[in-house]
Order: C-alpha cells, then structure tokens, then sequence
C-alpha cells in the first residue's frame, strides 16, 4: 500500500524509548508482508500484543472440491444460499485454487471475538451493508460498492448498522482470500509507487482508517485466527485495540467500486482496462457504468474468446450485464480455461447502437484452474453451459440438484 499514513500518538524516530504518561514503555509491534522488506507499519501498544492466557483449536475449514471436473461453463445463484451466521466464521467457499479462494456470506449476527487471517490477504466486496471495520489500525467506515483491504495478519471485527426496516436486507459479503499480497496494478503506479495520470483512479479515491481512542481494559478477549486451513482460538489477558499510535503503509483500507474511472474507445476495449487489483496468480477487474464504444459500427458486446491460461469469474452486482441472458443479482459465472465463451444469442447485435450500459460485476481472473467447493454445488444452475443454444434456454425455471 504506496500512501504513508499515521494516527495517534509516536515517538519522534523509530525504535527509541516511548514512554507511558505513568512511566514504562509503549510496546512496539513491526506488522508487514514479505519479512522486513516489504510495506509495514509500526504499532504502539499499551499492553504487549504477546501475553496469551490460552489457545485452542476451533474449527477445520479445509475446502472440499467437487469431485466432477467435467470441462463446463458453470453459474451459481447467491439467492439461493443459506443465509444468516457470522461474517468471519461462517462464509460459503465456493471456488478456489492455490492463489485465491473466492467466498460468500449473508451475516446476522456481529462477532463477539475479533478476527485475524493469518494464511492469506482478504479483499471483501461490500455487495449489500453498510458498518464499520473495526481494527487495531482504527475504524473505516463502509457501504455498498466498497472493496475493503485488509491484509493479512490484521485483526479487525465488523460492525454492522443497525436499521428498524424489516424489509431492509442483510449485509452480502463477497470475499476474495489471496495466498499473496493484494496490491494496485505495476502498470499504474511509477517508480516511485504514486499512481499515474490515466490510471482509472488515484489515491483522493483510497479511504484510510480514522483515529479511535484506545482501549484500557483486562479481562478475557477471545481472538479467532485462521491458520492452517482452520480456526484458532487465543485468549488475550487485554483488550487487543490498545493502540496509541502508528505509521506505515501496511493497514486496511477501503476503495468504493463507483469511484474506478472506465476507460472507453471508439472500439471494444479488453477485459485488462477494467483492472482494480492485482494478486500473485490472479487479477480483479471492476464493471461499471459507462459510455459505449461511440464508433458508429462499433459492436460494444465482447467478442467471443477464450480463455487460454486463465479462469474468469464473474460476480454480478447489478441484474444488467450487456453480454447476459439469465442471470441475476448475485449470480456467479465460471468460465474455465479450455472453453471460448461469449455473448448469449442475440446480444451482440442489441448492443450496436447502444449508448450506455449500467451494469455493475466483479471479476476474478486466475491463471491456474478453480476447483468448485462442494457446498457450491447447491445453488449451481446445472444447464448454464448450454445457454448458449437458445434465448428459451435461460428463461427456464431454476430447479435446485435433489439430493
């Protein structure tokens, strides 16, 4: 993360003594990727950020894949899952490979433990919800279209807001976990790390964490860490957002889907002009709202292609997209490598003339195969990859596997 930042109260250098108003030293803690030599932040505790009272193992939560890899286009409907659960425990997986899983959950309840994910980097798409992050780095307010950052190793806990709507829906979390660190695109930033002019955003657009005041407070605070494909508890003598300061360029932050920049042309412009992040063995691009191509025979729906070294992956968070027949808010495409894909029948000749489009997806692209989480299997749509025969195809009835 290329921007410095600091908050609260540090030393005038790193490293020298920093006292308590009481007397006794503030306890340092170095939090970064990459050892000692990539981005970090140094944190001041009022407690040592060491002094464990307990630990347990909780949870297994080792993907289990679907043991059918016939070669198919694949959908997935998010309204069909099971809702509700915790926002940190209980999340869906439903696809993955050895760079990235991609996850979902619909939480109803807030966590009472505080949460750190110690195997991999978590970018959550804010679909639906509005709250807070909370971590020991302060708060970043969120809501919809938000990507939030949050490296690994940082201890956070989500805070939802409240609403007295009935009718009001529940938060939608879509969760990318990146074995490596999640980082802007090389191809926008210059040597010095600052974004470059024509990069489809820049750091005005980046939300930092906000100053909270310290907690003082013993007692028993339960810390769940995701380590070795399970769920770890610690037990913390102190409460663990006990930081008076900081500096660095390792912390959460926020980036909100409607402030990436489309880039257009008189023709289609590929997939890469929608990218957002970038991950070891994986990409995320952004679909937004934006003029068409303005070539007055240009055909704005994708051209067919296929996908040589690379699944893509798409989460629709909008009912609209140009080059789709029979999907929905929520749904999932998965188009492996090995297969061409492109626009269902029909669309490609409705997009001529089209001046403007108001879809709104999320796209993952790897460059080694997804495997399909079992608990996906429950609300795929098992006829998507023959949707292309017939617009009548994608009309019909979405009918659950029985078991």
């Amino acid at each position: 993360m290329p921007i410095y930042h600091t908050l609260g109260a540090i030393p005038r250098k790193r490293h020298i003594a920093f006292r308590k108003p009481g007397g006794g030293l503030y306890a340092e803690e170095l939090m970064g990727h990459e050892g000692f030599t990539g981005t970090s932040s140094l944190l001041y505790h009022t407690y040592p950020p060491t002094t464990v009272k307990s630990v347990r193992r909780v949870k297994e939560m080792k993907f289990e894949e679907d043991t059918d890899v016939t070669l198919r286009h694949r959908h997935f409907l998010t309204s069909r899952i099971k809702k509700g659960g915790s926002p940190t425990l209980d999340r869906i997986p439903l696809l993955f490979n050895q760079d990235v899983a991609m996850l979902y959950v619909e939480p109803d309840v807030e966590d009472k433990h505080f949460y750190r994910n110690a195997q991999a980097d978590e970018l959550v798409y804010v679909s639906k919800g509005t709250g807070v992050l909370e971590s020991v780095f302060g708060e970043l307010p969120f809501h919809e279209g938000d990507y939030l950052v949050i490296h690994r190793g940082i201890m956070h806990k989500y805070r939802f807001d409240k609403t007295s709507d009935k009718d009001a829906e529940q938060p939608k979390l879509l969760i990318m976990e990146s074995r490596g660190h999640i980082r802007w695109p090389k191809r926008y930033r210059n040597e010095f790390g600052q974004l470059v002019e024509g990069a489809p955003y820049s750091e005005r657009d980046i939300r930092r964490p906000v100053f909270v005041p310290p907690h003082d407070e013993m007692g028993d605070f339960p810390i769940f860490v995701k380590q070795y494909d399970g769920i770890n508890e610690l037990i913390l003598d102190h409460h663990p957002f006990d930081v008076v300061g900081w500096d660095g360029y390792f912390y959460p932050w926020a980036f909100n889907i409607m402030d990436f920049e489309p880039i257009v042309g008189r023709v289609h412009q590929p997939p890469p002009v929608h990218q957002t992040f970038q991950g070891d063995g994986f990409v995320v691009c952004s679909f937004c709202p934006r003029p068409y191509d303005f070539h007055p025979e240009a055909v704005p729906a994708p051209y067919n292609h296929s996908n040589v070294d690379s699944d893509e992956v798409l989460y629709y968070a909008s009912s609209e997209f140009m080059s789709r027949k029979g999907i929905e808010f929520g749904s999932i495409t998965h188009h492996p490598d090995g297969l061409p894909h492109g626009p269902h029948p029909g669309r490609a000749e409705a997009s001529i003339g089209a001046k403007y489009t108001d879809e709104l997806a999320v796209m993952m692209d790897t460059f080694r195969p997804l495997k399909v989480a079992k608990q996906a299997l429950d609300i795929e749509d098992p006829s998507y990859h023959k949707s292309w025969i017939s617009a009548q195809h994608e009309q019909a009835a979405f009918s659950p596997p029985t078991s």
